[in-house]
């Protein structure tokens, strides 16, 4: 059964950091592209950020530099590293496999505010 259960949310004030934490249940995990998409009130769902099997990273231009994902295979965990926030970073943040699956997971809240 694939499941994603995400963590690492909060409160942060502009110009903080978070790091976000995804642990995944899905076949072969090492193989798989994962990534990071979030959804603000009112909005679509969007792709954050991507990372192959072999470590390869992509990033929307709206968190390029500012956003960092990395992945440990021998815990089924892919992270986002998050600094430098802005208010317009506020969202749901959900991991899932790139393309996504139907899995979603609950998400995690971010909220960047003062």
């Amino acid at each position: 059964q694939v499941q994603f259960v995400e963590s690492g949310g909060g409160l942060v004030q502009p110009g903080g950091s978070l790091r976000l934490s995804c642990v995944a249940s899905v076949s072969l995990f090492r193989l798989k592209t994962m990534a990071w998409y979030r959804q603000a009130p009112g909005n679509e769902r969007e792709l954050v950020a991507s990372i192959t099997g072999g470590g390869r990273t992509n990033f929307s231009n709206s968190v390029k530099g500012g956003f960092t994902i990395f992945r440990d295979n021998a815990k089924n965990t892919v992270y986002l590293q998050m600094n430098n926030l802005k208010p317009e970073d506020t969202a749901v943040y959900y991991c899932n496999t790139n393309p996504a699956s139907s899995a979603w997971g609950q998400g995690t809240q971010v909220t960047v505010s003062s």
